[in-house]
């Protein structure tokens, strides 16, 4: 059989007889995810994540699941890869100047100055960024359409509770994110194709704390806020667990990290069982504690979001 495949994961390995071979994840044009293998192969730099490719190949069965042994592979034309790539369902420069807009009308001048400032200097990069690796909004443009979630989220949540302080809150949910550029590399796909030494050294949380400090010192700005809203980024991720070198110590920083969690929990039910026909269980998700989900067919399992101005 014949297709054109994307490159989602490559490692290039070696049998017991010191061959060397490639073991690959690759997205079929179906898009689903299958495990590949191309054996007795010097890979030598020629292909790597990311990578839309022509294969030839027949399909063997792996411990109960579909497995591809790729016999030939070259490059795809360059016009194939928009078919593969999975992206936002809303523009990433639109949705980064919905958010900037949002960031110029704050009342607190200093939460302004800080959050623009950020933003206007990483704006190349996250106007397209995914999110993540492989979880939640792992697809080009999927950094501005988490953070935009979030930020819809918390408007609503400061609607409901008028004690929250809706300026601490945006800014924080803005900027939770905003180091993931620092922190991840991605191919000419637009998707992370790994992680940075920084990323994998310093990490999103702490750079992104960083970032504060330095554009506060920057702007002149030495205030409490400064403090509260590195503390946010620090402990968005709520547990030491989850990379959080502290837990949410105020109300606006708990709000945060619960929005952040459950946005991601959300793509990651819709991704799974969007995958899944109506009535059957999904496999085990190991990102959500190992549990198998269930569509019941009773909405739309494809992960959209209404975001306003």
């Amino acid at each position: 059989m014949a297709s054109y495949a994307m490159i989602k994961e490559l490692n290039e390995k070696t049998d017991k007889n010191g061959n060397g071979f490639l073991d690959l994840i690759v997205i079929g044009s179906d898009k689903k995810e299958y495990p590949a293998k191309i054996w007795r192969f010097d890979n030598n730099g020629t292909f790597a994540a990311g990578d839309v490719v022509e294969i030839e190949y027949s399909v063997d069965n792996y411990k109960g699941r579909p497995q591809l042994n790729i016999t030939m592979i070259k490059a795809a034309p360059d016009e194939m890869i928009k078919e593969f790539v999975p992206a936002s369902e809303h523009d990433g420069k639109a949705v980064f100047s919905m958010l900037l807009r949002k960031a110029e009308s704050f009342k607190d001048p200093e939460l302004k100055k800080i959050v623009t400032t950020i933003m206007l200097k990483n704006r190349e990069a996250l106007e397209v960024y995914p999110a993540a690796y492989r979880l939640h909004h792992a697809i080009v443009g999927g950094l501005m359409l988490h953070t935009a979630s979030i930020v819809e989220m918390a408007e609503k949540t400061c609607e409901v509770y008028p004690n929250v302080n809706r300026e601490l809150l945006l800014a924080g949910a803005i900027l939770h994110d905003v180091a993931k550029t620092f922190e991840m590399s991605t191919s000419k796909s637009g998707l992370c194709n790994g992680y940075t030494v920084g990323g994998e050294l310093i990490g999103h949380l702490v750079k992104g704390a960083m970032y504060i400090e330095e554009t506060a010192r920057e702007l002149g700005i030495n205030d409490e806020k400064v403090v509260l809203l590195e503390h946010m980024l620090l402990s968005h991720h709520g547990v030491p667990e989850f990379g959080s070198p502290v837990r949410p110590m105020f109300l606006e920083a708990e709000i945060l990290s619960t929005l952040d969690a459950l946005d991601a929990t959300i793509f990651e039910i819709n991704s799974a069982t969007s995958k899944t026909e109506v009535g059957q269980f999904t496999e085990r998700q190991w990102a959500l504690d190992n549990r198998k989900l269930y569509n019941h067919g009773l909405g739309d399992t494809e992960y959209t979001v209404n975001l306003g101005e």
